[in-house]
């Protein structure tokens, strides 16, 4: 007799590209309320994703695009983000560095996300200063990018057991 456990979707990349589905959603809830809400609110910056993948869009084809900027944001939060950690950052450390914590591990997920978004995005291809000139911004999306990176990995720990 088969039973739900024994679906090939429980336990192949169907299960997976719900995991990575799933763990970006609440990643990226967690980012955007973070960046958006909770650090203005406490007097600090504010995070703009959408208007930095406009400007990504803007120097890639010569024109905003705030529709394609909104999904260009989403698409990182909910698919390649979360991907990088469930395909490629977490099977690294089990394989390379196992006795590693897994909050080690994210928390340094997620200092390579805010490098790429804040270095190679926003200074290397949209031409603002490297890190958006160490500013407040630079240190909310430090911590937006760590606790995107940290929700996502938990969340992918608890699906994928």
């Amino acid at each position: 007799m088969t039973t739900l456990t024994d679906s090939p979707i429980e336990t192949g990349l169907g299960h997976k590209i719900v995991t990575m589905l799933t763990a970006g959603a609440f990643a990226t809830v967690a980012f955007d309320f973070f960046g958006q809400s909770l650090s203005p609110g406490l007097g600090f910056a504010s995070l703009a994703p959408v208007p930095l993948a406009n400007q990504v869009i803007q120097t890639l084809t010569g024109a905003p695009f705030e529709p394609g900027a909104q999904f260009l944001h989403y698409m990182a939060g909910m698919i390649a983000y979360p991907g990088g950690w469930l395909f490629l950052a977490e099977p690294l450390r089990r394989r390379v560095l196992p006795d590693f914590p897994w909050l080690g591990a994210a928390v340094i997920y997620g200092v390579a996300l805010w490098v790429f978004a804040l270095f190679i995005m926003a200074s290397l291809i949209a031409g603002n200063p490297p890190f958006l000139g160490f500013t407040g911004i630079t240190w909310v999306a430090l911590i937006g990018h760590v606790l995107f990176a940290v929700v996502a990995a938990y969340v992918a720990r608890r699906r994928e057991g």
